[in-house]
């Protein structure tokens, strides 16, 4: 599979400590091969945005960005785009646990219509699923999701034009 992003499109490249300080908020471990994804595409609008369930097919529009403190307030305009600005917004509707500490489901990428592709680390704490978080469906510790993918890399494998 080839890959392929609006090259303007990527922002800033996180840093380790970054990364870290995210893991160590939220209670997760973000996997190895999402990292190396973020470095490299952090933010970015893919061309190869397409990916197909057994019900629907699904266009990605943007996937979310990890940014610094720093980044994010250099870089305003796209704050909206940053996983823990989205988390704030959707909080208790991707958890199912409101004794919770830290957050089991991660968005990673916007949908159309307000859904996200989402991390789920409800079975695994370790390799997440991918799934797809439906805005409209979800409610205060009830998130509606559909399991598309069981680690990230078949998820990337899965998408096309």
């Amino acid at each position: 599979m080839i890959f392929e992003v609006q090259k303007d499109s990527i922002l800033v490249s996180p840093s380790d400590e970054t990364v870290k300080d995210f893991d160590e908020f939220y209670k997760v471990k973000l996997p190895p091969k999402y990292v190396e994804f973020l470095k490299k595409y952090n933010g970015a609008i893919p061309v190869t945005n397409i990916f197909s369930t057994s019900k629907k097919d699904y266009l990605i529009e943007r996937f979310l960005c990890l940014l610094s403190k720093e980044d994010r307030d250099r870089l305003p305009d796209v704050s909206w785009s940053e996983i823990g600005v989205v988390l704030t917004e959707l909080d208790e509707r991707l958890v199912d646990d409101e004794n919770l500490i830290g957050m089991n489901i991660i968005p990673i990428a916007m949908l159309f219509a307000g859904d996200f592709i989402c991390l789920d680390y409800r079975e695994n704490k370790e390799v997440p699923n991918v799934c797809v978080w439906f805005h409209d469906e979800s409610d205060e510790f009830m998130p509606v999701v559909e399991k598309i993918s069981s680690n990230f890399v078949d998820f990337l494998n899965n998408l096309h034009v």
